[in-house]
């Protein structure tokens, strides 16, 4: 054998003995026991929405004589209908106090944890770990143990059974500011903030023009949280409201689920009524989800 053809057969030998660039392949039963736990999972939870969804498009009549998970005649316009036209339309009024409570409370929420982060992450101060450190302790406590406090607090004002006993409570997010300060440090660079200072800009300007920008992500994901628990915050309108025409969508539900017995229609009305009160929920997470996304990533990899 000359000595070019020994070189040649000795080079394949050694390319064939190095290591693919594939990695280990994955076997079947690590991939068959995640897919079962995912299908567990989705099931799990699509199934009480396939079950409202179900539920909401039949007639009083047919929701304990037919299959709980399977459609019957089909009477959702007319349960929509008289959902939206019992007691002149109090669900669209609820519906509206929701939308008003969220919305605009996770609003300001996300401006005021934006705005403090920020400067908890920008700016040196006496007192500035202190100050963290009680708003890390603010989101360790659990919403409800401060439901009674504030009742007492806003009782002592003449604020209860009102607008504010419940808007006022929602735009305070320690979780907010605690996401914003750690989102500000990692994205708005200190060269830019001196740039901004020496083109006579100044702090609140450079927050708001130029900072927002940056932690746009950030404050998407505040708003989204602080949307969802304002929405489906319960207990708080409970402990607050009496008036009816003051009450989220939430407490309305339960107040009509509460009744049934003595007003067996309204069963139809809590089901579709609570098909419908999640949509806002969809719609908004349909919309955002991909400044949260990007949040998420950009995050990741900072």
């Amino acid at each position: 054998m000359s000595l070019n053809t020994r070189a040649v057969v000795t080079g394949s030998k050694r390319r064939s003995e190095l290591p693919s660039g594939r990695g280990p392949r994955e076997g079947i039963v690590p991939r068959a026991a995640t897919f079962l736990v995912m299908t567990v999972f989705t099931l799990y939870f699509l199934t009480p929405i396939w079950w409202l969804l179900v539920a909401s498009t039949k007639s009083r009549g047919d929701l304990f004589s037919t299959n709980p998970l399977w459609f019957a005649a089909p009477n959702f316009l007319e349960n929509l209908t008289g959902l939206l036209t019992y007691r002149n339309g109090v669900y669209l009024r609820w519906l509206g106090n929701s939308a008003l409570y969220a919305g605009l409370g996770a609003l300001v929420a996300t401006i005021l944890a934006g705005m403090c982060g920020y400067a908890l992450a920008k700016y040196r101060f006496r007192g500035r770990e202190t100050i963290f450190n009680v708003v890390l302790g603010g989101v360790l406590v659990p919403a409800t143990a401060l439901a009674l406090p504030l009742f007492l607090l806003f009782s002592q004002v003449q604020l209860t059974d009102t607008f504010w006993s419940v808007f006022l409570p929602s735009v305070v997010s320690p979780f907010g500011v605690y996401l914003t300060r750690v989102f500000a440090e990692a994205s708005v660079p200190e060269e830019l903030l001196e740039a901004s200072r020496l083109d006579g800009s100044g702090e609140v300007r450079t927050f708001f023009t130029i900072s927002i920008r940056l932690m746009f992500p950030a404050l998407v994901t505040v708003f989204l949280f602080q949307f969802v628990s304002i929405w489906n915050n319960f207990f708080l309108p409970l402990i607050m409201l009496r008036s009816e025409d003051l009450f989220p969508v939430t407490y309305g539900l339960y107040a009509w689920n509460s009744t049934i017995n003595q007003f067996p229609e309204l069963r139809t009305y809590v089901l579709i009524g609570s098909l419908i009160s999640i949509v806002p929920l969809i719609i908004t997470f349909l919309l955002l989800q991909r400044y949260w996304r990007n949040g998420l990533g950009s995050g990741a990899l900072k």
